[in-house]
């Protein structure tokens, strides 16, 4: 699969927006779009004339980029949705949402969900019971999610889960962290993601 190998800072700048890329670092003042609010490069700062297509297309790489999805696998998500009864928009974050990978980071297991991608493909995570090793694998309502018993002396799932109380844990999943397990109580409604995105955009970018 490709992968990314520069600073992820630099696309929380080039997209305008805090996605939370770099775990908690982005807490601090250390913060790159803090520090510096405008896209990287030489003519970052310069002016620029954005057309609606413009607008639309940074809204679906950002949201794809939140995410840490490839386009193939993000337009897929969009089709998936489309096919679901109800609001296309609010059907493509439910079942961004429902991956595995977010919600091991949405429970405090990682610091981001690149971190969550990595410590669940190396498969030390249950759900239900069972190893599951696949990022994309869709949670449902009523599942378990666990970190395996030998895999609870990880340093990093102990530093991310003394910091969940910084980031919070959604009121649609509870976790138990004193044995390393979270539940699913329920796929979010459109006010439980509350961040910036706007997927009205993404709709209209690509029912073109």
């Amino acid at each position: 699969m490709a992968r990314y190998r520069e600073s992820v800072c630099r696309i929380c700048r080039r997209e305008g927006s805090k996605l939370f890329l770099k775990g908690d670092r982005c807490y601090t003042d250390k913060c790159a779009i803090d520090r510096r609010a405008y896209p990287p490069g030489q003519h970052g700062q310069g002016r620029k004339k954005v057309t609606d297509y413009g607008v639309q297309l940074r809204e679906k790489q950002k949201v794809r980029r939140m995410y840490n999805l490839l386009e193939k696998q993000f337009r897929g998500y969009f089709k998936a949705a489309d096919r679901k009864k109800g609001v296309t928009g609010e059907n493509l974050l439910q079942l961004l949402e429902s991956r595995l990978d977010n919600m091991v980071y949405r429970l405090g297991f990682a610091s981001s969900r690149n971190e969550a991608r990595q410590l669940v493909n190396h498969g030390h995570f249950l759900v239900n019971g069972r190893k599951v090793d696949v990022c994309s694998y869709l949670v449902k309502p009523g599942y378990a999610i666990e970190v395996r018993e030998k895999s609870r002396k990880i340093q990093r799932i102990s530093d991310s889960l003394d910091a969940v109380v910084r980031r919070g844990v959604p009121e649609w999943l509870e976790l138990e962290r004193e044995h390393f397990k979270g539940t699913v109580k329920s796929i979010p409604v459109r006010e439980d993601i509350t961040m910036p995105i706007q997927e009205n955009l993404i709709v209209e970018l690509y029912s073109k």
